[in-house]
Order: C-alpha cells, then structure tokens, then sequence
C-alpha cells in the first residue's frame, strides 16, 4: 500500500507548519500569532504631562521620575492641536543641555531640534542640506529650529551662522 498524499492536503500541512518556527530547540511563535498577544496598558497622561513638564527645568526631578517609570524616557504628550513634546523636547527649547545629555545617555530619541540646541553642526547640516524643508520646520509649541539653536548658546554658534546663512534669521 502506497502513502500518498494529495497535493491540497501536502500544502495545508505546510501551512500549519509554517506557522510555529523551532529555534534553538524552542517554539516560537509565528509573527501572526504574536501580533495577537497583548500589549501592556499605556502610561497615564497626567504623569507623562508631569515628566514632560519637569523636562523643561528639574534634572533631579527627572531623575527620579524615570526610576520609578523607565517607560516616560520617550514618552510624548499631546498639549492639544498635535502639539506633541517630550521631556527631551522640553529641555531643548528650554536650553537644558544638563537634561537634554542626561535623556540621550538614557536612550532618549533626539531629533533635529535637540542636536541643535546641544551644536551638533554636523547632524542639523545633513539633515537640512537633504531636506531643506526642515530649515522652516517647527518644534513643540512652534518653536522654530533657530531659536532651538539660539538656546544652546555658544556650543550652537555654528548652527546658527548655519541657519542665518540660507536666510533663517528669526
């Protein structure tokens, strides 16, 4: 007697199959069943609003925030209209340099407006030569990439003279 197997039923074995992966003698999940599993509750607005805030002014504060919740590094509230902003956002326009290196050596995603305010010429040069539209782009509450920079005093000197030389002057 010979063990034949239809072709419909070999490709729903493959199927079924395919959808656990044995790796390194464990079963994992298929990407499907993963995007099943829960993800955790998001953090409360009123103490990411709270972290953020303290971005603008408080480094013990935001120390201790970000012990008791590793999660509000990158967390990002809305103050309304899209106005999105983070504790690193915060620190930036506020010219905190002491905040803004304490976020970023956390881990913290920095963006165009941070790099210059801390005068990393070079980042907001490559940014803005690739897309010039970033020279007129605006940061939380509408602060403009230039009075960023002007926050970062001496150390943004050079992303200034940048700014000021394609026309950027308030």
């Amino acid at each position: 007697m010979e063990n034949k197997i239809s072709r419909t039923k070999f490709i729903a074995s493959l199927t079924g199959a395919a959808s656990l992966l044995i790796v390194n003698n464990k079963i994992m999940a298929s990407p499907k069943q993963e995007q099943n599993q829960q993800r955790p509750d998001p953090l409360d607005p009123k103490i990411v609003q709270e972290f953020v805030r303290l971005g603008h002014h408080d480094l013990e504060g935001v120390k201790a925030k970000l012990i008791e919740t590793p999660a509000l590094l990158n967390a990002t509230t809305d103050w309304g209209a899209g106005d999105f902003e983070t504790a690193l956002g915060g620190a930036s326009h506020m010219g905190r340099k002491d905040i803004a290196t304490f976020l970023i050596g956390k881990g913290a995603r920095t963006d165009i407006f941070t790099a210059a305010m801390l005068g990393y010429t070079d980042l907001v040069v490559s940014m803005c030569t690739r897309h010039s539209e970033l020279l007129n782009s605006k940061g939380p509450h509408g602060i403009t990439l230039l009075m960023h920079a002007q926050k970062g005093g001496d150390d943004a000197k050079k992303v200034i003279e940048f700014l000021n030389s394609k026309g950027i002057v308030k």
